[in-house]
């Protein structure tokens, strides 16, 4: 749980439907955790059933009455975000709250997802505007909020329209950078073009600071073999309440986002030294956010390589 003068109030949720992207561990987990608890029922689609079911059991175990429901959803595949969509849109249930917050952070070296993109832009971003356009119907019914998680990484950020998909040169931590850049960039476009339609829906962006989660950990599905030494030094420093947080104090900013009555367009973070650690709240966007054009041309592109229309 996060430490009481990092807390955040969160309105009762019963009868409200949530579905939160990388919910069986890390941040993801401790966002469903907390929506959970305030009477949400949440859904938990991951790509991996038996740790799904294991973060479900840990929910549980704070929560008695939880309501949690598990899918299938491998945010590398467009077909796998298709099924899910389709499933849940042929179930007819309004969705509430979606929080895209599931990533793949800085593979050593260039990996692709099903589909042929890029590993970090596919994941992080095409998969989660794949996802939330499948769910259009389901977000104007429930006049949802999407909340899109970002990092830190996208502060100096840029997209490289020369060479979005990193074919010609590969940089792990600058292609992750500006994976996460499109995420806030998607969500500032989604509340704009959502309020010029008038679907309903209300989008936020929110960042988590630095906590030590499996982001940067040993993960053979990247190609990584060992723990990276930032990791290692971020376990240390959050162990001892210097600087970085928690996974439960870096999932505030989203809970916030996604709960605060006047949240949409806004952006959330940690407030602490360098926005690293410390109490959620609204901070004011990073320069690279204020790009409309750069918003609304990655939302033509995206739909040209997802194939599925924003609208």
């Amino acid at each position: 749980m996060a430490p009481r003068q990092h807390d955040v109030e969160i309105p009762g949720l019963a009868g409200r439907r949530a579905l939160v992207t990388g919910a069986s561990d890390g941040v993801g987990l401790e966002i469903a955790a907390r929506l959970a608890a305030a009477g949400a029922e949440v859904l938990m689609p991951v790509r991996n059933q038996a740790k799904g079911a294991h973060a479900a059991e840990l929910i549980r175990g704070r929560t008695p009455d939880a309501e949690l429901v598990l899918h299938d959803l491998d945010l590398s595949s467009l077909a796998s975000v298709a099924a899910l969509g389709g499933k849940l849109v042929a179930d007819g249930a309004p969705i509430h709250l979606l929080v895209n917050n599931a990533g793949v952070m800085t593979p050593p070296t260039r990996q692709t997802t099903a589909d042929g993109y890029e590993l970090q832009l596919g994941t992080n971003h095409l998969g989660h505007a794949a996802l939330t356009a499948h769910l259009l119907p389901l977000l104007r019914a429930g006049r949802a909020r999407v909340v899109s998680q970002t990092s830190i990484a996208a502060r100096r950020a840029t997209i490289d329209w020369d060479d979005l998909d990193a074919e010609r040169s590969y940089d792990g931590m600058r292609v992750y950078g500006q994976s996460k850049l499109a995420c806030a960039l998607f969500g500032l476009e989604l509340s704009r073009r959502s309020r010029a339609a008038g679907w309903g829906i209300t989008s936020a962006v929110s960042h988590p600071g630095v906590a030590p989660t499996s982001l940067l950990a040993a993960r053979p599905e990247v190609d990584r073999a060992q723990d990276t030494r930032e990791v290692r030094v971020i376990r240390w420093l959050s162990a001892r309440g210097l600087v970085v947080g928690t996974p439960a104090t870096a999932a505030l900013p989203a809970v916030l986002a996604a709960t605060a009555p006047d949240a949409d367009g806004r952006f959330y973070g940690p407030q602490g030294i360098g926005h690293l650690g410390g109490r959620a709240g609204e901070q004011k966007p990073w320069a690279p956010l204020h790009d409309v054009e750069d918003a609304a041309r990655l939302w033509t592109v995206t739909e040209e390589l997802t194939g599925v229309p924003l609208a």
